[in-house]
């Protein structure tokens, strides 16, 4: 992702990369990482852009900490149209009843360390916020042996091969007719103009926490 958004941005008049005193910090890193990078943020008094995935409830409480200081805003995908998905996914679950089962299919290239992906948790908190319900509490994250399905659960099945960009699917099935909505990552490069442009709005924005639905005005 670095080196998607060096690129993203050597060909953009708007924006670019310093070694000292930026505007904004943009941390595609790894979670151990992360309590360095929001300390130099917030050091600098500047916003930061947080697209790490496989965070913890202790990394959250830090993000939370910082963004009391500084501009944070944290996006488990920073995919414009993953996002616009997200909001579609959500929309969806507040219409449909229980009766309809959801689930997540998701696939990435075989190095990927985290499962499911933080996109797919993205999408399955928003299935769960559509019909008020708290994720954890109804999500299976993978099936093994006999029994049925239970009413009201949110699956989440992921795959992992190859150099998938990837792939996201949410299915709503229902007795007799199924709703599909999905995205399919072709690059690498729409994180990076999708980080860019989560940047350019964050800077100047005052201390709080923010997401990628503040950047597309949904």
């Amino acid at each position: 992702m670095g080196r998607a958004i060096a690129g993203a941005l050597e060909v953009r008049p708007d924006a670019a990369i310093v070694d000292d005193a930026p505007d904004v910090f943009i941390d595609f890193s790894a979670p151990d990482a992360l309590e360095k990078h929001l300390g130099e943020a917030v050091a600098a008094g500047k916003p930061i852009v947080i697209g790490t995935t496989g965070l913890t409830a202790e990394h959250q409480r830090m993000i939370d900490d910082a963004a009391m200081r500084t501009a944070v805003l944290q996006a488990a995908n920073t995919s414009l149209g993953v996002n616009l998905l997200a909001h579609l996914v959500r929309e969806t679950a507040a219409r449909l009843g229980e009766d309809w089962d959801i689930e997540i299919v998701e696939m990435h290239h075989r190095h990927k360390k985290d499962a499911p992906s933080g996109t797919g948790l993205l999408l399955g908190k928003a299935a769960a916020e559509g019909r008020g319900v708290d994720l954890d509490a109804v999500a299976d994250r993978g099936r093994d042996g006999m029994g049925e399905r239970e009413p009201g659960r949110i699956g989440f099945a992921s795959l992992r091969g190859g150099s998938v960009a990837g792939d996201h699917q949410v299915v709503f099935a229902g007795e007799g007719e199924r709703i599909e909505l999905g995205h399919r990552a072709e690059s690498r490069s729409i994180f990076a103009q999708g980080a860019i442009r989560a940047a350019l709005w964050l800077a100047g924005k005052p201390p709080a926490r923010y997401t990628m639905n503040d950047v597309l005005g949904l």
